[in-house]
């Protein structure tokens, strides 16, 4: 039991999984895109929907003891485990790419004087020396960082409220309650094939799992907030908003933590899909090799072409967990070949209704729950097909 991890540990990893430079970002693409009074139900709604999924997928892993890979073998097979294993390990290079360029570029915005290589490899090393050294080594440490950087994101929340502008000026194209809602969801589905990798050592599985779902909740409608209110300001930069708001070094602390804490849960999990495609890796070595390449696709501007690219993979795992979450809340206990196969025609079947819905504008329910609906109901089809007449 001394491997486990607390109530406490579980939701300090998730609250600070959403804090993050991208997730402010969302926030102020929602501001600039549509009035304020139209954006929060379904930015509510959204992030309540997303957390729910978070939970059920979530909870898998703390009961099976598994990482968020290993619990979808007995749903796609092994070689199906292995398929997502590898796209989620292509999806995670490429977000923690993102994620330090963003965190880098807005770092650039408060004029420090140091390039963009130099901040991004800082950036990476921050990671890849916290992914090696562990987070049960490093536990208290986190902590101590989480309520520093929760303090100051405190501050720059009252000061950006207290210098609002007033209305701001909305695109014409205002989006619709879908298209809120899609943006929404987007990040807590995201993070679907990661949760695992944490509530699987768990001390208490349902009640940890729980604490994970809402810290991410309640700290990423904060970070959207923190967004729509940047808007507020007249601007859609979030180191000029830091700037106007008078936070120097409390500035930069809360660019480099945020980034950092991100960048580390990604990282990690990076390595541990590793490990499901080869088991025979060591999760650490291979985080920290994760870091060392994200930073290089920062540095390189690669990501500039790479975001549709990393869209079309993250894209997979909304429909994926719909399987997951039918199969095992739902199914039986029983792994055979046609069982995967039909899984896996589910799959790919919400994964195409994504790709043919997520161009239209404001779509009912959104691509997303579309896909997951899709995928669910051909899932559920072939448990009660087995149930009724296969069995018989």
């Amino acid at each position: 039991m001394q491997n486990r991890t607390g109530l406490f540990t579980n939701a300090v990893i998730w609250f600070g999984v959403a804090i993050s430079v991208s997730e402010i970002i969302a926030g102020i693409q929602l501001g600039s895109q549509a009035p304020t009074d139209s954006i929060w139900l379904p930015l509510i709604l959204g992030h309540v929907m997303g957390g729910i999924l978070l939970f059920l997928v979530g909870l898998i892993g703390a009961r099976l003891r598994l990482n968020a890979m290993e619990t979808i073998k007995s749903t796609f097979g092994n070689y199906g485990s292995k398929f997502f294993a590898a796209l989620n390990v292509m999806q995670l290079i490429a977000w923690v790419a993102v994620l330090n360029a963003q965190g880098t570029q807005a770092l650039l915005g408060l004029n420090l004087g140091i390039s963009f290589p130099v901040i991004s490899v800082i950036l990476a090393a921050l990671v890849a020396v916290w992914v090696y050294v562990g987070l049960q080594r490093s536990s208290k440490i986190t902590s101590i960082v989480m309520a520093i950087l929760t303090v100051l994101l405190v501050v720059l929340t009252v000061r950006l409220f207290g210098i609002q502008t007033g209305p701001t000026s909305v695109a014409s194209a205002a989006l619709g309650f879908w298209n809120i809602f899609e943006i929404s969801i987007a990040m807590p589905v995201s993070w679907l094939p990661v949760i695992s990798d944490y509530t699987k050592d768990a001390e208490k599985p349902v009640e940890a799992t729980a604490i994970s779902s809402i810290a991410y909740t309640v700290a990423s409608l904060w970070m959207y907030f923190i967004g729509i209110e940047i808007v507020g300001m007249g601007t859609a930069d979030v180191s000029q908003a830091i700037l106007i708001a008078g936070l120097g070094i409390p500035g930069v602390i809360i660019l480099v933590l945020s980034t950092v804490t991100t960048n580390f849960l990604a990282t990690n999990s990076a390595g541990e899909s590793a490990k499901a495609i080869f088991n025979s890796l060591d999760p650490k070595v291979t985080g920290v090799i994760v870091s060392i390449l994200s930073a290089a696709l920062a540095i390189s501007g690669i990501m500039d072409h790479y975001i549709n690219f990393l869209y079309l993979i993250t894209s997979v795992f909304a429909p994926m967990a719909a399987v997951l979450l039918v199969s095992f809340y739902l199914g039986d206990a029983e792994n055979e070949k046609w069982t995967w196969c039909w899984n896996i025609f589910s799959w790919l079947a919400g994964f195409g209704i994504y790709q043919l819905t997520v161009s239209m504008n404001s779509i009912v329910l959104g691509p997303t729950m579309l896909a997951v609906i899709t995928s669910s109901v051909l899932a559920y089809i072939w448990i009660l097909l087995k149930k009724n007449f296969l069995n018989t």
